[in-house]
């Protein structure tokens, strides 16, 4: 088993430019991250020191999310968010420049909140023409868009795995291929979605895959989903990438449950 950390969400007791090295110290050689700077373009000295420490790390960029606006805030995403068009073209530039440099072939795009009193066709619709765009943009690099379902935000739309696959096929209706299903088990489970189902019927298709255990968000071993048995017939049925871990816990006992791990999940 081939195993990516997501840097955004694990490893938070460390600076940012500071967690690809503790990544591999941890034994991983690939890593994955949210949009790791605080706005859509962001300087060329910037980009250059998280390019130097992931080349210093010594660990391959396995996937970069889009600019999401301010999560802390609860943004999920510029994808649908009107008024905020050239911000996402610039970032797709900016995505783009990164994949060149570093490999990385798997961008998550967040849909983004319904705005009150915005028309959620006229959302849609900008959606539609933004991840047409970010799907050409990374095509460049042999790249594919990712689109999840995401639990925790009422005003995110897409909570289903049926939700984000309707997304998915709007955009290779337009004549876009390379743009898939995020399946992130944790947000799947706790949006009530039948997981078991989703991989029965798309699990060769999944563009990535991320978990964490629920209840809880945590390691896996810490809540109830079977999450090995999700991962292994996921395999089973055609899927070749990484599984990232995206999950809530502290550095000093994130990997614990990889110890005692059979042989077949080893990072």
């Amino acid at each position: 088993m081939s195993y990516t950390l997501n840097c955004s969400i694990l490893l938070t007791e460390l600076p940012l430019l500071q967690r690809a090295d503790a990544a591999k110290q941890a034994g991983f050689d690939s890593v994955e991250f949210w949009w790791p700077f605080g706005e859509a373009a962001p300087s060329g000295k910037q980009v250059d020191e998280f390019l130097a420490s992931l080349a210093n790390a010594g660990v391959q960029l396995d996937g970069l999310n889009f600019f999401a606006g301010d999560m802390p805030a609860g943004d999920r995403g510029l994808v649908s968010w009107l008024g905020r068009e050239s911000e996402f073209k610039d970032n797709v530039d900016a995505v783009v420049a990164i994949a060149e440099a570093t490999g990385c072939k798997a961008f998550n795009a967040l849909y983004g909140n319904r705005i009150e009193g915005a028309d959620p066709a006229a959302q849609d619709a900008l959606a539609l023409e933004n991840l047409v765009a970010a799907a050409q943009g990374v095509a460049k690099v042999g790249g594919t868009v990712l689109i999840e379902p995401v639990s925790g935000t009422e005003a995110y739309p897409l909570k289903t795995a049926a939700q984000a696959l309707a997304v998915v096929e709007a955009v290779k209706a337009q004549g876009e291929g390379n743009i898939a299903l995020l399946a992130d088990f944790y947000h799947l489970s706790v949006n009530g979605d039948d997981v078991a189902a989703v991989i029965e019927a798309h699990a060769k298709d999944f563009g990535h895959i991320q978990i964490a255990d629920a209840p809880g968000r945590g390691a896996p071993g810490t809540g109830d989903l079977p999450l090995q048995d999700w991962i292994k017939r996921s395999r089973e049925l055609g899927y070749t990438g990484n599984v990232a871990l995206e999950y809530k816990q502290e550095a000093a006992t994130a990997f614990d449950w990889l110890q005692s791990a059979s042989s077949s999940a080893a990072v």
